[in-house]
């Protein structure tokens, strides 16, 4: 179950992404693209990445439920279902109320809002999955798709996330990574990225609920969180992290390479995948 995903897969925001990054990736090996960033509901660019490539899945991770109404949502899956029959997942989930505002009310409520439309629309549950990092919506995510897809997580979370679905429900963590031997350096390019979550409640819940404090959260955030929510090293050493999680119970790992600005990924993308596909 899942096989098509692959062990490990590439988490990128829409505006990082484009066709032919998208053919590069399935060349080395990796099984699914992951579009973050809430990307537009109208999945136009998860049917480019899809155009142009012939194997590997697309997904959203996530669709936005305050941005983009189902009812569209909906009617542009079964548009790409139709052109590339099982090879796109659609990612859905309620965001943080920092970014949504007013909008954000009754969280949970809206979402089985929104999926009983899908339901409606016809949207199958086995192609669609949840951002989920609390019980409630991990439970939900078992129930009512295919499974979950935790942001900013570790392996810990990771192994309380598979005890909560049970068996045959997907887990998809995502991991952030700098391929880079020094903390220091690794550190500074993690860390700008990390920070920003660790003044949101619920990424900030979820990590209290892992052992983590206010002294984490702190000014820049501690050496220790930000290692843990940004895995560096070489290759090596990343993928040893990123099998944690498969460890931990993940059936796939949506990796988000970082690096320094105005550098090209692909170099790291390969050596990566050099290491994790052999």
């Amino acid at each position: 179950m899942f096989e098509e995903l692959g062990r490990f897969g590439i988490w990128r925001s829409a505006a990082q992404l484009s066709p032919e990054l998208a053919v590069t990736l399935e060349r080395l090996g990796y099984g699914a693209i992951w579009i973050g960033g809430s990307p537009a509901g109208n999945l136009h660019l998860a049917e480019q990445l899809l155009d142009a490539t012939t194997g590997l899945t697309v997904a959203t991770g996530i669709v936005n439920i305050w941005k983009d109404a189902a009812t569209p949502v909906a009617a542009a899956y079964h548009r790409i279902q139709a052109r590339h029959p099982g090879r796109f997942l659609l990612g859905i989930g309620v965001g943080h109320p920092e970014a949504t505002g007013a909008r954000y009310t009754r969280p949970y409520e809206a979402l089985v809002g929104y999926l009983d439309e899908l339901d409606a629309a016809h949207v199958p549950v086995g192609r669609r999955v949840l951002a989920a990092l609390g019980p409630k919506m991990l439970k939900l995510s078992a129930e009512r798709a295919a499974g979950a897809h935790p942001y900013l997580t570790t392996a810990e979370h990771t192994r309380k996330a598979r005890g909560i679905l049970g068996s045959g429900v997907l887990l998809a963590p995502e991991q952030k990574v700098v391929l880079d031997s020094d903390p220091v350096r690794a550190r500074l390019i993690g860390r700008p990225v990390a920070k920003p979550y660790l003044s949101l409640v619920n990424y900030t819940s979820n990590l209290r609920s892992l052992g983590y404090t206010e002294a984490d959260f702190a000014g820049l955030g501690s050496d220790r969180l930000i290692d843990a929510l940004v895995a560096h090293g070489d290759a090596g050493t990343v993928a040893a992290h990123l099998s944690e999680h498969l460890d931990a119970g993940a059936d796939h790992v949506a990796v988000q390479l970082l690096t320094p600005a105005g550098d090209d990924p692909v170099a790291g993308f390969t050596a990566l995948a050099r290491t994790l596909f052999g």
